[in-house]
């Protein structure tokens, strides 16, 4: 593993990602063929058209934009506070360690706020690709980083969420992943998780946080989600590097390309030749490793890119 910073946290990153990123960089910089890959990305739709229908293993990158446009807060950035609090300070292991009740209703409170949100076109257009392709024995896979599941109520069904779920739970004592999409997640925290910065904490006490139901163990849950300093799942950046390593089409759909390792993906891809399109509200520090770049919000770009043409076999 190597230790990345994001947000001025240290982040474990897996070190089979770094060396495929900079060696495939560092042996295309001096060629012609990289020099093309850094011009100006196309924003062609029709020549992107053509690119997709050839495409047999598609890989779909996607980060907060997506979410954003359902209306679900980023906790980024100078607004992104709950109550006095940025999200970097209460998902760390040493915040759940020092207050279990502040950070269950911090989570508590986006639970909630999730379950009023829906899917909109970006997500409704990937899960549609999806099936329409797999019925031409061709395979889309979205490679996540939101944790909100919207990808998977607009019906996609290979997903991989690389940050975890805020619908999972994960106990401390016995180490059980079990979904939980429970409202309110336990009696305690019904009511609870205002954001407004005047709401006092609830301070419950610890046997009422949500509790293991595994074979009698009721030990403390937790969100299985990645927090700050926390390494990702070992077995979901494996299968993640399989599907970057198999795809020939790349699309990477409402993320900075900041947050490692996610913002390494993509660029591992294009190293390679493979074709990569970005479709997001600003360009990013990866823009110009792409064939395309498609401005504007997910939800009105993405779906003319990906619906069926009238020459498409079904």
């Amino acid at each position: 593993m190597l230790k990345s910073w994001v947000n001025n946290r240290p982040v474990l990153v897996s070190w089979r990602l770094v060396p495929q990123v900079c060696n495939r960089i560092k042996s295309t910089s001096t060629s012609p063929q990289f020099s093309v890959k850094m011009a100006r990305p196309s924003s062609d739709l029709a020549e992107f058209r053509k690119v997709f229908s050839k495409a047999k293993h598609i890989a779909i990158i996607t980060g907060a934009g997506v979410s954003a446009e359902s209306g679900v807060p980023t906790f980024r950035g100078a607004g992104g506070f709950w109550r006095k609090w940025q999200a970097q300070e209460l998902a760390t292991p040493e915040s759940f360690s020092r207050n279990p009740s502040r950070v269950w209703e911090f989570y508590h409170y986006r639970r909630e706020v999730m379950i009023t949100k829906s899917p909109n076109p970006a997500h409704l257009a990937i899960a549609e690709c999806e099936a329409r392709l797999s019925r031409q024995g061709r395979s889309v896979v979205v490679i996540t980083q939101n944790i909100d599941e919207l990808h998977r109520r607009a019906g996609s069904k290979h997903v991989l969420e690389i940050h975890g779920s805020l619908f999972k739970t994960r106990c401390v004592s016995c180490g059980n992943v079990a979904a939980n999409h429970n409202s309110p997640i336990c009696a305690a925290l019904e009511g609870k998780g205002a954001p407004d910065p005047k709401t006092t904490d609830a301070k419950i006490p610890v046997e009422d946080l949500p509790r293991c139901e595994d074979s009698g163990c009721h030990g403390l849950l937790r969100p299985h989600v990645v927090w700050f300093g926390e390494t990702l799942d070992s077995d979901i950046l494996t299968q993640v590097e399989n599907e970057l390593e198999m795809c020939d089409l790349c699309l990477v759909v409402g993320t900075s390309s900041i947050v490692y390792p996610a913002a390494m993906f993509a660029p591992q891809v294009a190293a390679r030749g493979v074709p990569v399109a970005e479709f997001n509200m600003e360009t990013t520090p990866a823009t110009l490793r792409f064939q395309f770049h498609f401005h504007g919000p997910c939800g009105t770009t993405l779906p003319p890119a990906l619906e069926r043409h009238e020459t498409e076999v079904i």
